[in-house]
Formats: structure tokens, sequence, C-alpha cells
């Protein structure tokens, strides 16, 4: 099966492509989208991510997930793999393999410049109908900026944006402090053109 552009393929066949496939897909009502391969910064970024955010989490009700868990969008008929996601308290799945996830509040993409315009757009669109989600991260890798968005009562977005000047965010959904300088860790940006 190719997974063509033009084509348009339900969910059962995109599930059935992706079990066998040696690459990941994103699936977009009816749409199979091949998932660009990240940069050694961009996975640098995203481990720091993660092991900051497990390093507070382990001992409390929540799960971290890397780029691997597939996460389902009821709503908008789309399965994504986000960068990092969060679990608070009991895993919901999708399926009996527990390969689809459905319950995250915290969603983290670390942005390239072949993503950034989809991560702020369609894909931020497509999160905001997850229902458990709270928090959207978007991290960049080419400067320290971390931009977040945070879900309100009344289904509104607020957003903040942290840099250099900032020294930490905290993420209140799940009690965690991302520091900024632990998140670039190792980061260089001058080596970069």
């Amino acid at each position: 099966m190719s997974a063509s552009a033009q084509a348009v393929f339900t969910e059962a066949d995109y599930l059935a492509f992706e079990r066998t496939s040696d690459q990941k897909h994103e699936y977009y009502d009816g749409v199979i989208a091949a998932e660009a391969g990240g940069s050694a910064t961009h996975n640098r970024v995203t481990m720091n991510a993660i092991n900051s955010l497990y390093n507070q989490l382990q001992n409390r009700p929540y799960t971290v997930y890397s780029s691997d868990m597939r996460v389902k969008i009821p709503q908008k008929n789309s399965y994504v793999y986000p960068d990092v996601s969060v679990v608070c308290g009991q895993e919901r799945f999708d399926d009996t393999g527990q390969e689809i996830l459905i319950n995250p509040i915290v969603i983290i993409e670390v942005l390239s410049p072949s993503t950034e315009r989809h991560d702020r757009g369609k894909t931020f669109e497509l999160y905001r109908t997850i229902d458990s989600l709270q928090e959207y991260l978007l991290i960049a890798q080419d400067a320290k900026r971390i931009d977040h968005f945070m879900r309100q009562l009344d289904n509104l977005w607020i957003f903040a944006s942290f840099g250099e000047e900032e020294e930490q965010l905290f993420l209140p959904s799940i009690e965690c402090t991302l520091q900024i300088s632990t998140v670039y860790h190792n980061i260089s940006f001058q080596e970069r053109s």
C-alpha cells in the first residue's frame, strides 16, 4: 500500500499500514503523511524535556511518553506522534495493544523549520479538540524559547512565551517546572548558521 497524498484511506487501512511500516506515519482524516526524522538538536531538546519531566513525575501518578506513542484525536479522525505527551492517572488507550493513547494532559512539540508552521497551526487546532489536554508547549530548537498554551475553564487558551530572560516555566496541570537551562542543556546555538 502506498501512502500517496492523493489517496484516501480509512482508519483501519492506516492502522494496518502503520503496524507493518518501518517508518512512522500520521493520519489526517483519510490522508497518510510520513513523519520527518529529527536532527540531533531536536533529539537532544526532546530528551532533555522528557528527562526533566520524568524525574519530577516518576513517583507521582503520571506517565511521560516519547514520540513513539501514537495519540488519537477522535473529533478530527486523526492520529499523530507528539514529541512528548504526559498522562495524569490511568492511561486510556483506543486499542488492546496500548499503542494509541487518547488522554494526554500535556503535549510538547519541538519545533523545526519544516514543522513549525504546521505545529503552530493545524496541529494545535487538532490538539485543542482533545478533551483531556490542558497544556501545549512548543519548544524552539534554534533559540531559547518555549511557547506555552494553557486551556482555561471556558475552553479558551492563554499564551505565554518564555526565553533566555526567564529561568523556568511552571506547568500547573502536572505541577512540574521546566528549567530553561535544562531543556537547552548541551545545545550550542553558535554552531549552526
